[in-house]
């Protein structure tokens, strides 16, 4: 008996696979950033849940990345697609520094090393 999975027995990968073979790298891009972007919303307590899913040291993270993501593809799509997601990064940054109890100075926020300073 073999370890190798026939692939008649994981058929559901390999339409995983090229369905994402399919798929635009931007869209891709995009889609990443919008989780990100709902999972910081989440963790700063923006949602009808509020405090209960409210975690500062995890929205920290997630804007991180999400600044970072932004950065680094800002030159792969369009000013159609890197403008509300730059809102929206804007936009957490701002909440971060509002739901922090000792907020950070201007330039050290999450994603600010990115971004550059963010101001309410």
């Amino acid at each position: 008996m073999s370890d190798a999975t026939p692939s008649s027995e994981n058929p559901g990968f390999d339409d995983m696979a090229r369905d994402i073979a399919e798929v635009p790298a931007v869209e891709v891009i995009v889609t990443v950033a919008v989780n990100l972007m709902s999972a910081a919303a989440v963790k700063l307590g923006l949602t009808e849940e509020g405090e209960e899913h409210k975690d500062l040291d995890e929205a920290r993270k997630l804007v991180q990345a999400l600044a970072g993501l932004l950065d680094a593809s800002a030159t792969e799509i369009s000013t159609f697609h890197a403008s509300p997601l730059r809102d929206g990064l804007k936009s957490l940054q701002l909440a971060f520094r509002e739901a922090s109890l000792v907020p950070d100075e201007p330039g050290h926020g999450p994603g600010e090393k990115y971004t550059g300073p963010v101001y309410g």
